[in-house]
This record gives structure tokens, sequence and C-alpha cells, in this order.
């Protein structure tokens, strides 16, 4: 998180404290519930469970047991199989984007683009990767096949950047101007802007079916639950604990559950999306953030920015089994896996480095220097036959 957006989040931090006597904001201490049984059960096998009446133009879920079916080991579209392997990071301090090839761990290009570039987007369609310049106002496409950047595209307030199920819209995540903005998926003209009364509208993931998807508001502690077709907030619930500041949202392979970071809760919270009902907690480490699923669907990686590790939740034992800390330590933030699954890429907020962690073993394997305030870091390509947004959310 950038100075300002450190200072709106003190600003929506004292505001809750206003609000005690009205809001679930006062709530204390997170209520810590046992390891076990907070996590889905082991991925069903493929053809056991019949397949979600899904959103109407959302390519067929190939296994309702599992919605990362798609992303295994190499299994790359045959729209990026030719695209070179690279990580695209936005440096938010420096108003660029340092390229580093994986294979040698060497920062082989600049790219400048608009005013504090917050994250790097895969579209729907996996042929354009959007630089989301949050303060620039605008979106800068990068040719992943070529690596080049494009004329940039006036959009307001572009902090993160989704994409509906049915490749139909693009959702920003417009924090500053407190909405939603569907915009044409292709063009980014608006289609809707949705009002929100919270405060700092950030992460998202989609439902199985597509039909509805979760929003987390970073500066007001709330989560949103959204209507994908009818473009409405049907939910609005606030966070029980004091300043709660939730991050980055995965929905479990099977589709039970929503997982949501937490940086000052210091980790997961873990949500029924159907029924949206109160959230258990699960204590990860200081300052969670990023959230990372394994090609084989089994695992969970966890950035704690705040101290410098990662935990590892496995979803068939429900618990967290590993932490894995950086040597010397570190800010990990956001990020992706490989497309062999076997290296863990995040950036590091702030220290202007980027981390590559051996998904087996949890060792460092190299550490590069890039720009300043370095945060949604894009593995690219990666497996998978459409993108859902952010750093890359495949499906």
């Amino acid at each position: 998180m950038s100075p300002t957006r450190f200072a709106r989040a003190l600003t929506a931090g004292a505001a809750c404290l206003a609000l005690t006597a009205l809001s679930a904001c006062t709530g204390g201490g997170p209520k810590n519930h046992a390891d076990e049984g907070l996590g889905s059960k082991e991925p069903v096998p493929p053809g056991q469970q019949q397949a979600a009446d899904v959103l109407p133009g959302m390519p067929p879920v190939l296994d309702p047991a599992d919605v990362y079916a798609a992303d295994r080991p190499g299994k790359l579209s045959p729209v990026v199989r030719d695209f070179p392997s690279r990580v695209y990071v936005p440096n938010t301090n420096s108003n660029t984007v340092t390229v580093i090839d994986p294979a040698t761990y060497k920062v082989i290009e600049t790219i400048p683009v608009g005013r504090q570039p917050q994250h790097v987007v895969p579209s729907w369609d996996l042929k354009t990767l959007w630089v989301n310049n949050d303060l620039g106002n605008s979106l800068t496409p990068i040719d992943p096949r070529t690596g080049k950047a494009g004329k940039p595209v006036d959009v307001h307030d572009p902090y993160n950047l989704y994409f509906t199920p049915d490749g139909k819209y693009a959702v920003v995540m417009a924090s500053k101007d407190h909405q939603l903005v569907f915009r044409d998926a292709h063009t980014m003209k608006t289609a809707k802007a949705v009002p929100v009364t919270c405060s700092g509208v950030n992460h998202a993931d989609f439902s199985l079916d597509g039909r509805y998807f979760i929003v987390s508001c970073e500066f007001s502690g709330e989560l949103l639950k959204v209507d994908t077709a009818r473009m409405e907030v049907v939910g609005r619930q606030k966070l029980d604990v004091r300043g709660a500041m939730p991050q980055d949202v995965k929905i479990s392979p099977d589709g039970k559950r929503f997982y949501v970071a937490d940086m000052v809760a210091n980790g997961l919270w873990i949500l029924d999306g159907d029924t949206f009902g109160k959230p258990e907690f699960l204590p990860t480490g200081k300052g969670a953030h990023g959230l990372y699923i394994s090609r084989d669907s089994r695992e969970m990686y966890v950035s704690n920015r705040g101290e410098g590790t990662i935990s590892v939740f496995d979803f068939a034992e429900g618990r967290l089994t590993k932490k894995w800390r950086l040597p010397n330590g570190g800010s990990p933030d956001m990020g992706g896996v490989s497309a062999d699954g076997k290296v863990l890429w995040l950036s590091g907020r702030y220290n202007s480095e980027v981390y590559a962690i051996d998904t087996r073993t949890g060792t460092q394997l190299a550490r590069i220097k890039v720009g300043s305030g370095p945060h949604g870091l894009a593995v690219y390509p990666q497996p998978g036959r459409y993108s859902l947004g952010h750093t890359g959310v495949f499906r």
C-alpha cells in the first residue's frame, strides 16, 4: 500500500472508531478457532458431481469439484502457448513496469507507464496485459507476445481490474471513487457504475457458477456480495475486528468457501459465499495479504507481508501445514505461480525487490532488485482457458 493509500487507511480506521456504537468494527480481536475443519474438503475426482447452473455465456465448468481444473502445470491455452515466459512487476512509486526473465532471474526491460501502477492484469481473452495506472487514470496495454506497451486507455481510478466470467465486462475497482465500474471488456467504455457505501474496494473472486462475486473493502473492513448479471450489490457485512483491512480474495477448489486475507487481523477470514454468513477466522501471520493456489489445487500460499513469511494452507486437511521465512526478511505482497507450478513469485512491496520461492521446499531461489514500490506482479503466461483478472485468476 502506498503512503497515500496508507493515509486513507488511517482515516478510515478513525471513522470506524467513531462509529463503534453503530457497527461491528468494535469487535476486539478476531475469534481464533482451531486450525482443523476450516478448509474445504479435498477435491472430488472429475465426473462425480454435476455442473452448476452457470452464468449465461460463461464457458462450461470443467470440473464442479475443482474450479482450478484448467490450471494444471503447463496446460497453456493455444492463445498464449507461444508467448515468452515473463514476470511483469508494476512499480507504484517509479511509474514503471519491470520485466524479468524467469529462466535467468534477470531484468530484461523497464517500461514507462502511467502514474502509480498498481497491478498488471491479464485480459479475459488472455491476449493483453493491462497495467492499472491508479493515479494516472489510465490502463496501459502490453502485448505479451512482443512485450511492447500500447497507447493508454482513459479509465478513471483503476486500482484493480477483474473480468466477469462470461467475458462481457471488465470490473474496475475504483477505490477512491467508491464504485464498481462495469466496462466493456475490450473497449473499456462504461456500461454501469455501481456506487458502494464501503471504503476501499480492492480485491475479489467469483463463485463456481459465476453468478456472484465477493469483494473486499480495505479501508472500512467490510465485504460485499455482488450479483454478476444484475451488476448490483446484494450483500454487505462488517468484519468482526477493529480496524480490519481485508485484502486478496480466493475461492476454494470445491467452490464452497471464500478466503479473505486481512492485513490487520493477521490471517484469513473463511466465508460461505452462498449464505454470506459470519465468517470464521484463521491466523496466518502479520500482514496477511496475497493468496495463491498451487497447480494441483491442494494448497494455498498466503503472503504475510508484515513479517516476511509465506504460510501454506492445505485444503484437504483444513489447516496450515508449513510456514516459509524469507532470508533476511522482506515484504512479500502480490504475485503468482509459475506455469509449471514450481516457483511462487512475489513482489517485495517495501524493499524494491522481487522474490522467487521454491513451492516444494520454500527455499528462496532469487531476490531481484526492481523499482520502488513493487506491487501487483503478474507471471505470464499461465495455464487456464480465460482470466478473471487481478494478477492472474484463471479458470
